[in-house]
């Protein structure tokens, strides 16, 4: 897929995520398949029981239990002891990380541009719904490329939010493409450096949601296994929503716009040259490899209990929240 410098992104709230969406997703909220102990006082009803205000159920009283608990109108009609139990809070915190590498680029709209509003979105239903949301980017493995927003709360953080993703793009927009070979070395390092970094920041745990298109030149096995061993193992809910332009996933609509014959290509991210000569057996080949390389993303995040779903660019963005991520279980 071709990168063109991205010349128009969003500049306003507005423009990332309309206030009728936002009203639309406000009947949505975050869900993990996995239980986790909130540092704060949160609003998500937890499997585990302690010492909230809503009643839960009853348990035989044994020796050792706090007789605060006892339920005395209990023991005079049945003449024993038994405990309330309460339903106790769980506050989950939603991590969002955002690829602004150049390979995010491409297509139109842009995958990048795309993936903003996407993190938007789900931020926002976060937010709403009084989860703990944070969001980090990363860009260039060998510049201090991660940015990070500190967990918030509330609706009143929306535009907090917004803000930080408008200006992720801006940065991206003036960042200029690799244009010399100094980046080569370091080409591939940028999505498992950044997961590494951001496994090893202590923010607690909860549900991670990964925006990229996962097209590294090598393996991006440890970057996955940085996420699946933080905090110990088990420390995220992890989902890899890769984002892909329509002309990524099949490229023969771009030959039949031109893109054919003997072509000199530049990765946009190492400046690496190539020369190509676009014909029906290359699109093959690029087919066959397009599919091991989707069979093996999703093989490797099977295995680390991460779900793997691929977001064309062209997906109807409302569709994509309110039908697809709800049926695969990270909205309810």
């Amino acid at each position: 897929m071709l990168a063109a410098q991205i010349t128009q992104v969003p500049t306003t709230t507005e423009q990332l995520l309309g206030p009728d969406l936002l009203r639309r997703l406000s009947t949505l909220d975050v869900l993990s398949r996995k239980i986790f102990a909130g540092k704060l006082p949160g609003e998500r009803r937890s499997k585990k029981r302690g010492q909230s205000v809503e009643f839960d159920d009853y348990r035989t009283y044994v020796p050792g239990d706090d007789l605060r608990h006892l339920d005395w109108n209990v023991f005079a009609r049945m003449d024993r002891f038994f405990i309330k139990l309460f339903r106790e809070e769980e506050d989950l915190a939603v991590r969002l990380v955002l690829d602004c590498s150049p390979s995010m680029h491409a297509g139109d709209p842009s995958k990048l541009v795309f993936a903003a509003r996407l993190a938007m979105a789900i931020g926002s239903i976060g937010l709403v719904n009084l989860n703990r949301v944070s969001i980090a980017t990363y860009a260039w493995p060998d510049e201090p490329s991660i940015v990070q927003l500190a967990p918030m709360r509330g609706r009143r953080n929306v535009e907090r939010l917004a803000r930080f993703i408008l200006d992720a793009l801006q940065r991206a927009v003036r960042t200029p493409p690799a244009s010399d070979a100094a980046r080569a070395p370091h080409a591939g390092a940028g999505f498992n450096e950044a997961m590494r970094r951001l496994a090893a920041n202590r923010a607690g745990k909860g549900v991670l949601v990964v925006l990229s298109d996962f097209l590294e030149r090598d393996t991006i096995t440890p970057g996955l296994n940085a996420l699946a061993a933080a905090g110990g193992g088990g420390a995220y809910d992890t989902t890899c929503l890769q984002i892909l332009a329509p002309d990524e996933i099949d490229p023969s609509s771009a030959a039949a716009r031109g893109l054919v014959g003997d072509l000199r290509l530049t990765d946009v991210e190492t400046a690496r040259p190539a020369e190509v000569t676009v014909s029906a057996a290359l699109l093959k080949r690029y087919r066959e490899r397009f599919a091991a390389h989707q069979d093996m993303l999703e093989r490797d995040c099977a295995a680390r209990a991460m779900t793997h779903l691929l977001v064309p660019t062209d997906a109807n963005l409302e569709t994509l929240l309110l039908s697809t991520l709800r049926k695969r279980g990270l909205f309810h």
